[in-house]
């Protein structure tokens, strides 16, 4: 494909509370067995781009880690690869990403010294599949300057209002675009997958550069939407952006829906991720299971219902979890209730302890104690 791939992957969720206060929304656990940052990295390859950079900032120990290795995602190869680039202190300048305008512009040498005639940007928390060589050919047909993939969300689906809002006309080419408005005009939103000719987006950098701008949405599709031809490209199938808590959670409940799980792991493309060798699940004799994802590496004493258990978790005797997320690497004491939560990694919930959330209300456990002997 002629074009090569940035992932923006740096930014926090103030919104995701205290998930995101010990890794980025990128690197959020997924679905038992992924991260969010997986999506989009398939994609990249699955759409045969050779070269994708990850452009990283906030807490990143737990993604560059993920990250360490590019065999995962077949990007280990002599030509392209997988960059990971962080802010760096230089004698111009000595800032972090001031937003995402200014960290594609502290990476520019790498848009210049590249040869790929487009460029992909997508963010790194959201979940779908997408083949970004019908966006580029839809691209290039319309003759765009950027295009700028959409998606009509469902009443009641999300917050349109926490997204970019457009507006098209009947030849797809955007007449209006409000960045997370108070009052949305109407349902379709911008999903933070664009397209853009390199040169041209090289030459919109060191304008916004120039004249001080550092946001992408704000500073060059809403300020230049009726100077460039920025197109609209619908996708209709699986869209989520897990940005909030809310989001989050009901993205990983979705898993549970076999048409969801069918799409994503057993339709081709396949989704890939970093791999540990772990044993499989084992369900001792008391164990009851039902309409639940179980990753790698647990051990199930208790009931659990409808719920997403993530790698080498534990669950004591007796214990009930139902309508809730369990992090990776989660010891839970016997005789333990767990209802409509979500469960921080690493956590250890002592013997006899109930957490009880809502269906509207999700509650965010995390307990910072000792693991001690049950």
């Amino acid at each position: 494909m002629r074009a090569l791939g940035i992932i923006l992957a740096g930014g926090n969720s103030n919104k995701m509370g205290e998930l995101s206060a010990k890794r980025a929304v990128a690197a959020m656990p997924i679905t038992g067995g992924y991260r969010a940052i997986d999506f989009a990295l398939s994609n990249m390859t699955n759409s045969h781009i050779q070269k994708v950079a990850v452009f990283t900032q906030y807490n990143t120990r737990s993604l560059n880690e993920h990250l360490n290795s590019s065999k995962w995602w077949d990007f280990g190869r002599k030509q392209g690869g997988l960059y990971i680039f962080t802010p760096t202190i230089t004698s111009e300048n000595s800032y972090w990403y001031k937003g995402t305008a200014d960290a594609l512009y502290q990476n520019i040498n790498f848009l210049k010294e590249s040869h790929e005639p487009y460029v992909v940007i997508a963010s790194g928390d959201g979940i779908y599949k997408l083949d970004y060589g019908k966006v580029l050919e839809e691209h290039i047909s319309k003759g765009a300057d950027i295009t700028v993939v959409c998606k009509d969300l469902e009443p009641g689906e999300d917050d349109v209002n926490r997204f970019g809002v457009v507006q098209m006309d009947a030849d797809n080419r955007i007449v209006d675009f409000e960045e997370k408005p108070l009052v949305a005009g109407n349902n379709t939103i911008s999903t933070g997958i664009y397209v853009i000719r390199r040169r041209q987006l090289i030459e919109l950098l060191e304008t916004c550069a120039n004249e001080g701008r550092t946001d992408f949405v704000r500073d060059i599709l809403v300020r230049y939407k009726n100077v460039k031809k920025i197109y609209g490209y619908k996708m209709d199938t699986y869209w989520r952006n897990i940005g909030t808590k809310e989001s989050y959670y009901k993205t990983n409940m979705d898993f549970l829906n076999r048409d969801v799980r069918n799409y994503f792991f057993k339709q081709h493309p396949d989704i890939y991720s970093k791999v540990e060798d772990l044993p499989p699940a084992k369900y001792n004799g008391e164990a009851v299971v039902n309409n639940s994802l179980v990753a790698s590496g647990c051990i199930i004493n208790g009931t659990v219902e409808n719920s997403v258990l993530f790698k080498k978790v534990y669950i004591g005797n007796n214990c009930v979890i139902r309508n809730s997320i369990i992090l990776n690497d989660v010891h839970i004491g016997d005789n333990c209730v767990i209802e409509n939560c979500i469960v921080e990694s690493r956590d250890t919930i002592r013997a006899n302890t109930v957490h009880q959330g809502s269906p509207d209300d999700i509650k965010v456990i995390v307990e910072k104690n000792f693991r001690y002997a049950l």
